[in-house]
Protein backbone atom coordinates (compact mmCIF):
# COMPACT_ATOMS: atom_id res chain seq x y z
CA UNK A 1 0.00 0.00 0.00
CA UNK A 2 1.23 3.12 -1.51
CA UNK A 3 1.36 6.49 0.70
CA UNK A 4 1.44 9.94 -0.66
CA UNK A 5 2.59 12.55 1.37
CA UNK A 6 0.59 15.54 1.15
CA UNK A 7 2.12 19.03 -0.38
CA UNK A 8 2.64 21.30 2.47
CA UNK A 9 -0.28 24.61 2.23
CA UNK A 10 1.94 27.29 2.04
CA UNK A 11 1.22 30.04 5.04
CA UNK A 12 0.15 33.51 4.45
CA UNK A 13 3.16 34.37 5.97
CA UNK A 14 5.62 32.65 3.52
CA UNK A 15 3.15 34.03 0.50
CA UNK A 16 3.54 37.45 2.09
CA UNK A 17 7.08 37.16 2.78
CA UNK A 18 7.59 36.24 -1.05
CA UNK A 19 5.83 38.94 -2.52
CA UNK A 20 7.74 41.46 -0.23
CA UNK A 21 10.92 40.32 -1.71
CA UNK A 22 9.60 40.47 -5.23
CA UNK A 23 9.07 43.69 -4.80
CA UNK A 24 12.26 44.83 -3.03
CA UNK A 25 14.29 43.16 -6.32
CA UNK A 26 12.04 45.04 -8.42
CA UNK A 27 11.88 47.90 -6.54
CA UNK A 28 15.84 47.30 -6.82
CA UNK A 29 15.66 47.18 -10.65
CA UNK A 30 14.06 50.81 -11.32
CA UNK A 31 15.80 52.17 -8.32
CA UNK A 32 16.56 55.15 -10.70
CA UNK A 33 13.07 55.56 -11.84
CA UNK A 34 12.58 55.69 -8.13
CA UNK A 35 15.01 58.28 -7.24
CA UNK A 36 13.39 60.54 -10.14
CA UNK A 37 9.72 59.67 -8.27
CA UNK A 38 11.40 60.68 -5.07
CA UNK A 39 12.41 64.04 -6.13
CA UNK A 40 9.38 64.46 -7.88
CA UNK A 41 7.47 63.84 -4.71
CA UNK A 42 10.02 65.83 -2.59
CA UNK A 43 9.13 68.57 -4.94
CA UNK A 44 5.90 68.60 -4.25
CA UNK A 45 6.12 68.33 -0.74
CA UNK A 46 8.63 71.66 -0.72
CA UNK A 47 6.61 73.99 -2.70
CA UNK A 48 3.08 72.29 -2.71
CA UNK A 49 1.80 71.31 0.74
CA UNK A 50 4.67 73.08 3.20
CA UNK A 51 3.21 76.54 1.16
CA UNK A 52 -0.37 75.02 3.38
CA UNK A 53 0.22 75.97 6.64
CA UNK A 54 1.57 79.83 5.39
CA UNK A 55 -2.47 80.18 4.57
CA UNK A 56 -3.20 80.83 8.34
CA UNK A 57 -1.36 84.31 7.81
CA UNK A 58 -4.89 85.33 5.55
CA UNK A 59 -6.22 85.01 9.60
CA UNK A 60 -3.49 87.08 11.10
CA UNK A 61 -1.71 90.95 10.77
CA UNK A 62 1.82 89.24 9.39
CA UNK A 63 4.61 91.01 9.51
CA UNK A 64 7.92 90.39 8.26
CA UNK A 65 10.16 91.19 10.70
CA UNK A 66 8.49 89.13 13.62
CA UNK A 67 8.12 85.23 13.83
CA UNK A 68 4.20 83.53 12.80
CA UNK A 69 3.38 83.43 16.63
CA UNK A 70 3.38 86.91 17.08
CA UNK A 71 1.56 88.14 14.70
CA UNK A 72 -2.46 88.85 15.97
CA UNK A 73 -5.30 86.95 14.96
CA UNK A 74 -7.88 89.41 12.90
CA UNK A 75 -10.38 86.75 12.02
CA UNK A 76 -11.83 87.62 8.61
CA UNK A 77 -10.42 91.31 8.41
CA UNK A 78 -8.76 90.60 5.44
CA UNK A 79 -11.47 89.05 3.41
CA UNK A 80 -14.28 91.60 4.65
CA UNK A 81 -12.41 94.09 3.48
CA UNK A 82 -11.33 93.01 -0.20
CA UNK A 83 -14.91 92.26 -0.85
CA UNK A 84 -15.62 95.62 0.10
CA UNK A 85 -12.12 96.94 -1.48
CA UNK A 86 -13.26 99.95 -5.06
CA UNK A 87 -11.15 97.44 -7.11
CA UNK A 88 -12.94 94.43 -6.61
CA UNK A 89 -15.34 95.22 -9.91
CA UNK A 90 -12.49 95.91 -12.43
CA UNK A 91 -10.62 93.34 -10.82
CA UNK A 92 -13.25 90.56 -11.11
CA UNK A 93 -14.28 91.54 -14.56
CA UNK A 94 -11.02 91.91 -15.95
CA UNK A 95 -10.37 88.12 -14.71
CA UNK A 96 -13.35 86.88 -15.67
CA UNK A 97 -13.76 88.56 -19.74
CA UNK A 98 -10.47 87.23 -20.37
CA UNK A 99 -10.52 83.96 -18.97
CA UNK A 100 -14.20 83.44 -20.57
CA UNK A 101 -12.87 83.98 -23.79
CA UNK A 102 -9.93 82.02 -23.54
CA UNK A 103 -12.53 79.26 -22.68
CA UNK A 104 -14.69 79.99 -25.70
CA UNK A 105 -12.55 80.72 -28.44
CA UNK A 106 -9.43 78.64 -26.94
CA UNK A 107 -11.01 75.84 -25.91
CA UNK A 108 -12.38 74.58 -28.98
CA UNK A 109 -9.97 76.02 -31.38
CA UNK A 110 -6.97 73.20 -29.79
CA UNK A 111 -9.93 70.46 -30.91
CA UNK A 112 -10.29 71.44 -34.35
CA UNK A 113 -6.71 71.91 -35.12
CA UNK A 114 -6.36 68.32 -34.03
CA UNK A 115 -8.95 67.26 -35.95
CA UNK A 116 -7.93 68.80 -38.83
CA UNK A 117 -3.77 68.14 -38.50
CA UNK A 118 -5.53 64.12 -37.83
CA UNK A 119 -6.97 64.59 -41.94
CA UNK A 120 -3.21 65.16 -43.17
CA UNK A 121 -1.70 62.45 -44.76
CA UNK A 122 1.76 63.98 -45.66
CA UNK A 123 3.88 62.58 -43.28
CA UNK A 124 6.26 65.18 -43.83
CA UNK A 125 3.68 68.47 -44.25
CA UNK A 126 1.99 67.24 -40.83
CA UNK A 127 5.06 67.08 -38.71
CA UNK A 128 6.36 70.78 -40.59
CA UNK A 129 3.11 71.76 -39.35
CA UNK A 130 3.71 70.49 -35.95
CA UNK A 131 6.51 71.66 -35.26
CA UNK A 132 5.82 75.42 -36.36
CA UNK A 133 2.74 75.19 -34.07
CA UNK A 134 4.05 73.60 -30.93
CA UNK A 135 7.64 76.60 -31.25
CA UNK A 136 5.93 79.09 -29.54
CA UNK A 137 5.31 77.24 -26.48
CA UNK A 138 8.70 76.66 -25.50
CA UNK A 139 9.46 80.65 -25.84
CA UNK A 140 8.85 82.33 -22.40
CA UNK A 141 6.31 85.00 -22.23
CA UNK A 142 9.30 87.55 -21.60
CA UNK A 143 10.72 87.03 -25.28
CA UNK A 144 7.19 86.77 -26.87
CA UNK A 145 6.34 90.19 -24.63
CA UNK A 146 8.94 91.77 -26.04
CA UNK A 147 8.16 90.25 -29.85
CA UNK A 148 5.01 91.59 -28.79
CA UNK A 149 5.58 95.09 -27.84
CA UNK A 150 7.72 95.33 -31.10
CA UNK A 151 5.31 94.23 -33.35
CA UNK A 152 2.16 96.59 -31.39
CA UNK A 153 4.07 99.42 -31.55
CA UNK A 154 4.08 102.44 -33.36
CA UNK A 155 6.29 101.73 -36.00
CA UNK A 156 6.21 98.09 -35.47
CA UNK A 157 5.02 95.17 -38.25
CA UNK A 158 1.57 94.95 -37.72
CA UNK A 159 0.75 99.06 -38.05
CA UNK A 160 2.57 98.74 -41.31
CA UNK A 161 0.43 95.63 -42.76
CA UNK A 162 -2.79 97.23 -41.96
CA UNK A 163 -1.53 100.75 -42.94
CA UNK A 164 -0.41 99.27 -46.54
CA UNK A 165 -3.90 97.30 -46.80
CA UNK A 166 -5.65 100.44 -46.09
CA UNK A 167 -7.52 99.29 -42.69
CA UNK A 168 -6.04 101.84 -40.69
CA UNK A 169 -4.83 105.34 -41.79
CA UNK A 170 -2.75 106.21 -38.55
CA UNK A 171 -0.21 104.24 -36.42
CA UNK A 172 -2.38 102.68 -33.80
CA UNK A 173 -0.50 102.28 -29.89
CA UNK A 174 -2.03 99.08 -29.22
CA UNK A 175 -0.44 98.28 -26.00
CA UNK A 176 -0.89 102.23 -24.68
CA UNK A 177 -5.48 101.22 -25.75
CA UNK A 178 -7.11 99.47 -22.95
CA UNK A 179 -9.95 98.25 -25.30
CA UNK A 180 -7.49 96.07 -27.60
CA UNK A 181 -5.87 94.65 -24.55
CA UNK A 182 -8.43 91.85 -24.11
CA UNK A 183 -8.16 90.18 -27.84
CA UNK A 184 -4.25 90.88 -27.76
CA UNK A 185 -4.70 88.45 -24.70
CA UNK A 186 -6.24 86.31 -26.73
CA UNK A 187 -4.72 85.99 -29.89
CA UNK A 188 -1.26 85.89 -28.35
CA UNK A 189 -2.41 83.06 -25.39
CA UNK A 190 -4.24 80.94 -29.37
CA UNK A 191 -0.64 82.23 -30.81
CA UNK A 192 1.37 80.38 -27.94
CA UNK A 193 -0.85 77.46 -27.11
CA UNK A 194 -2.53 76.13 -29.67
CA UNK A 195 -0.36 73.86 -31.33
CA UNK A 196 0.42 72.41 -27.89
CA UNK A 197 -2.80 72.06 -26.59
CA UNK A 198 -3.71 69.61 -29.30
CA UNK A 199 -1.06 67.38 -28.73
CA UNK A 200 -3.60 65.94 -25.81
CA UNK A 201 -6.38 65.40 -28.49
CA UNK A 202 -3.62 63.77 -30.94
CA UNK A 203 -3.02 61.41 -28.21
CA UNK A 204 -6.75 60.38 -27.79
CA UNK A 205 -7.34 60.28 -31.52
CA UNK A 206 -4.58 58.00 -32.10
CA UNK A 207 -6.13 55.46 -30.16
CA UNK A 208 -9.35 55.55 -32.25
CA UNK A 209 -9.87 52.12 -33.50
CA UNK A 210 -9.70 52.12 -37.30
CA UNK A 211 -12.31 49.33 -37.55
CA UNK A 212 -14.75 52.40 -36.99
CA UNK A 213 -13.08 54.46 -39.76
CA UNK A 214 -13.59 51.77 -42.28
CA UNK A 215 -17.29 50.74 -41.78
CA UNK A 216 -17.85 54.00 -41.54
CA UNK A 217 -16.69 54.37 -45.22
CA UNK A 218 -18.29 51.31 -46.21
CA UNK A 219 -21.61 53.18 -45.09
CA UNK A 220 -20.30 55.93 -47.05
CA UNK A 221 -19.53 58.41 -44.86
CA UNK A 222 -17.04 61.23 -45.78
CA UNK A 223 -14.28 62.75 -43.84
CA UNK A 224 -16.07 65.50 -42.18
CA UNK A 225 -18.65 62.82 -41.15
CA UNK A 226 -16.41 60.44 -39.89
CA UNK A 227 -14.56 63.42 -37.48
CA UNK A 228 -18.59 64.43 -36.45
CA UNK A 229 -19.78 60.98 -36.19
CA UNK A 230 -16.68 58.65 -35.33
CA UNK A 231 -13.66 60.95 -33.96
CA UNK A 232 -15.34 63.04 -31.78
CA UNK A 233 -17.53 60.82 -30.16
CA UNK A 234 -14.26 58.97 -29.24
CA UNK A 235 -12.86 61.51 -27.57
CA UNK A 236 -15.59 62.58 -25.86
CA UNK A 237 -14.46 61.61 -22.49
CA UNK A 238 -10.75 63.68 -23.02
CA UNK A 239 -12.92 66.30 -23.77
CA UNK A 240 -14.91 66.31 -21.25
CA UNK A 241 -11.64 66.35 -18.62
CA UNK A 242 -10.17 68.94 -19.91
CA UNK A 243 -13.36 71.46 -20.30
CA UNK A 244 -13.53 70.55 -15.93
CA UNK A 245 -10.14 71.48 -15.55
CA UNK A 246 -10.42 74.49 -17.74
CA UNK A 247 -13.63 75.72 -15.79
CA UNK A 248 -11.61 74.86 -12.74
CA UNK A 249 -9.06 77.32 -13.83
CA UNK A 250 -11.24 80.34 -14.45
CA UNK A 251 -9.95 82.57 -11.97
CA UNK A 252 -6.41 81.72 -12.69
CA UNK A 253 -5.25 84.55 -15.28
CA UNK A 254 -1.88 83.76 -16.93
CA UNK A 255 0.45 85.79 -14.60
CA UNK A 256 3.18 85.95 -16.68
CA UNK A 257 1.96 87.42 -20.03
CA UNK A 258 -0.28 89.92 -18.19
CA UNK A 259 2.42 90.53 -16.38
CA UNK A 260 4.79 91.75 -19.56
CA UNK A 261 2.12 93.18 -21.61
CA UNK A 262 0.83 95.32 -18.91
CA UNK A 263 1.25 99.21 -18.45
CA UNK A 264 0.33 102.15 -16.63
CA UNK A 265 -2.43 103.07 -19.67
CA UNK A 266 -3.71 99.83 -19.93
CA UNK A 267 -4.01 99.31 -16.10
CA UNK A 268 -7.91 99.30 -16.10
CA UNK A 269 -8.40 96.56 -18.80
CA UNK A 270 -5.17 94.27 -17.72
CA UNK A 271 -5.49 94.33 -13.75
CA UNK A 272 -6.67 91.17 -12.80
CA UNK A 273 -7.13 88.93 -9.31
CA UNK A 274 -2.98 87.71 -9.75
CA UNK A 275 -1.79 90.67 -10.52
CA UNK A 276 -3.79 92.45 -8.24
CA UNK A 277 -2.20 89.67 -5.08
CA UNK A 278 1.44 90.32 -6.42
CA UNK A 279 0.70 94.14 -6.72
CA UNK A 280 -0.33 94.24 -3.12
CA UNK A 281 1.41 91.20 -1.27
CA UNK A 282 5.09 91.93 -3.31
CA UNK A 283 5.10 95.94 -4.28
CA UNK A 284 2.95 97.03 -1.00
CA UNK A 285 3.81 94.22 1.88
CA UNK A 286 0.39 93.54 2.72
CA UNK A 287 1.32 90.18 2.98
CA UNK A 288 -1.82 88.61 5.10
CA UNK A 289 -4.07 90.68 2.66
CA UNK A 290 -2.86 89.27 -0.26
CA UNK A 291 -2.68 85.99 1.05
CA UNK A 292 -6.25 86.07 2.20
CA UNK A 293 -7.38 87.37 -1.24
CA UNK A 294 -5.21 84.32 -2.89
CA UNK A 295 -7.06 81.83 -0.46
CA UNK A 296 -10.16 83.20 -1.42
CA UNK A 297 -9.43 82.78 -5.05
CA UNK A 298 -8.55 78.96 -4.26
CA UNK A 299 -11.86 78.44 -2.70
CA UNK A 300 -13.93 79.22 -5.23
CA UNK A 301 -11.57 78.08 -7.42
CA UNK A 302 -12.62 74.47 -5.84
CA UNK A 303 -16.28 74.96 -5.97
CA UNK A 304 -15.44 75.61 -9.86
CA UNK A 305 -13.95 72.32 -10.33
CA UNK A 306 -17.15 70.31 -8.00
CA UNK A 307 -19.73 72.12 -9.82
CA UNK A 308 -18.02 70.93 -13.11
CA UNK A 309 -17.12 67.76 -12.22
CA UNK A 310 -20.89 67.59 -11.52
CA UNK A 311 -22.48 69.07 -14.48
CA UNK A 312 -20.25 67.02 -16.99
CA UNK A 313 -20.94 63.98 -15.12
CA UNK A 314 -24.81 63.88 -15.48
CA UNK A 315 -24.59 65.08 -19.17
CA UNK A 316 -21.58 62.71 -20.50
CA UNK A 317 -20.90 60.15 -17.62
CA UNK A 318 -17.65 61.38 -17.23
CA UNK A 319 -15.87 62.82 -14.68
CA UNK A 320 -12.38 63.42 -12.43
CA UNK A 321 -13.76 61.82 -9.36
Amino acid sequence: MSVHAEAPNPTAASIGGAARRSWLKKLMRQRALQVMALLGIAWMIVFNFIPIYWNVIAFREFDIIQPLSAAPWVGLDHFKEFLTDDSLGYVIRNTLAMSLLKLIIGFPLPIAFALLLNEVRSIRYKKWIQTVSYLPHFLSWVILGGILATWLADVGIINKLLMGLGFIDEPISYLAEPKYFWSIIVASDLWKELGWSAIIYLAAISGVSPELYEAATIDGAGRFQKMWKVTLPCIRGTIAILFILAVSALLNSNFDQILVLKNSLNESKSTVIDVYVYQTGISDGRFSYSAAVGLLKSVIALGLLLGANYVTKKLNDTSLF
